[in-house]
């Protein structure tokens, strides 16, 4: 069994064989940051810091959405 891998043993690596393990990861992250920017966006008017949750739902990936449902939607004015 091989310990260490070069650059060399990385372009043997079949990425199709990986896919049906990635594909459901990157579906249920897709849809989660689709669902929190809708939500957001319906809600603008209520929410503080919609710019910076806006950031912060793109591009810190899967932990993002899942932030903003728990933290972010406690955000509003008036409730």
């Amino acid at each position: 069994m091989k310990l260490h891998y070069g650059v060399n043993d990385l372009t043997a690596i079949d990425i199709m064989s990986f896919l049906p393990l990635i594909l459901p990861i990157l579906i249920i992250e897709l849809i989660l940051l689709l669902i929190a920017l809708i939500d957001l966006y319906r809600n603008r008017k209520t929410r503080k810091n919609v710019f910076l949750w806006t950031l912060v739902i793109v591009f810190v990936n899967t932990i993002g959405p899942i932030l903003y449902f728990v933290i972010g939607r406690k955000d509003r004015d008036g409730r």
